[in-house]
């Protein structure tokens, strides 16, 4: 019963972090609704306003595809969605005394193998490069935990970072 309990702290805790990481989500959006106007007042004239900017977030928008936005914001909804899903797969498997560690570690990696091919699907949709070969690698990375001898421990070692990563990495 001792992993299953691990498993529910790990699961509640890879919540936690998809959870974050939606709140994150809509702070960044705001970032370019205040630096647009601000880069777009100042050169009348010019019609790519980004490019008169000198810093480099504000200029990341004018090389990135215009479907980045849309293609991140939908691997975030996938990651929080996946990681309730674990959440409650591990719940469930407290609460039901019947259920093995092994049957909650193959009903975490079915959860686990669902969802990166999930997000494998938004990195094909991507098209912006850079932006393909993160979610893709995302993707290998829940490749593995779906792979993983305890996908508990995998949980808390390697998804809860998954987050954070897109958080930082893939933005418009």
């Amino acid at each position: 019963m001792t992993a299953l309990r691990a498993a529910a702290l790990v699961a509640v805790l890879a919540l936690a972090a998809g959870c974050q990481s939606d709140d994150t989500t809509d702070d960044p959006a705001a970032a370019p609704a205040t630096t647009a106007p601000a880069a777009s007042t100042a050169p009348t004239d010019s019609v790519e306003p980004f490019a008169a900017t000198s810093t480099p977030s504000a200029s990341t928008p004018a090389v990135t595809a215009a479907n980045t936005a849309e293609v991140c914001g939908e691997v975030d909804r996938l990651i929080l969605a996946g990681s309730k899903k674990l959440a409650a797969d591990s719940a469930a498997a407290t609460r039901d005394k019947e259920t093995t560690p092994d049957e909650l570690n193959d009903r975490l990696k079915r959860t686990i193998a669902g969802l990166a091919g999930d997000v494998r699907k938004q990195a094909a949709r991507a098209e912006d490069p850079e932006i393909e070969k993160l979610i893709t690698d995302v993707a290998k990375q829940l490749d593995g935990g779906a792979k993983a001898t305890s996908p508990a421990k995998w949980l808390g070692e390697t998804f809860v970072d998954i987050p954070p990563k897109l958080a930082r990495d893939c933005r418009a």
